[in-house]
């Protein structure tokens, strides 16, 4: 991670979500040292720190129900606090989108470099989701895209290549993507009528 993409960890603040125990002081002065504002909380998050950057969740008496978000879909990084390998655990806590990981006991380390991880790996998946998200809009749009293509195809005589290589210069043009040009050619938006 280069100076410029570090994280700005000062104007941070954390939740811990975990009952009373040493491993939760002991992450807290972690936190900190690194100039973090940190809460904790316990049995569930809500309110205002459902806006923080990070949350610390106990993955060995965590529940479904502690946060106010779908399991999966927290809107930050998630670091799971974990003391039991038990399987059914490590799956739960994996469920609710834990990012990273630390083990308890927690001792006078560790918890920089989960919160490194955990963002990027959040930032990740995030970006990833956004991927996803804009190639099923545009998986969905491809009917109108050809909707578009055939109404060049009978209105300006083209054939399928000239009709593709008129749809992109059009959308070069409006400053469009493809999907939204075609849309705007099958609404018979005007400028098509003005030839554009």
């Amino acid at each position: 991670m280069s100076r410029a993409q570090r994280l700005p960890l000062a104007t941070w603040h954390a939740v811990i979500l975990h009952r009373e125990h040493p491993s939760v002081d002991a992450l807290k002065r972690q936190l900190e040292l690194l100039h973090i504002r940190v809460s904790t909380v316990w049995p569930q998050i809500d309110g205002a720190d459902a806006s923080c950057d990070v949350v610390f969740f106990d993955a060995d008496m965590g529940h479904d129900g502690q946060f106010p978000w779908p399991r999966g879909f927290a809107p930050m990084p998630m670091i799971a606090l974990i003391g039991s390998e038990a399987p059914g655990r490590i799956e739960w806590a994996l469920a609710q989108g834990s990012n990273a990981h630390l083990l308890k006991p927690i001792g006078s380390t560790g918890a920089y470099s989960a919160l490194l991880i955990a963002a990027h790996a959040y930032q990740i998946t995030r970006s990833q989701a956004d991927d996803i998200r804009a190639l099923e809009d545009r998986l969905r749009q491809r009917p109108i895209v050809v909707r578009a293509i055939l109404k060049l195809l009978q209105q300006e005589g083209l054939d399928e290549a000239g009709a593709w290589k008129r749809l992109r210069k059009i959308a070069m043009d409006w400053g469009m993507t493809i999907e939204e040009t075609a849309e705007a050619i099958c609404r018979d938006d005007r400028r098509t009528k003005s030839g554009a």
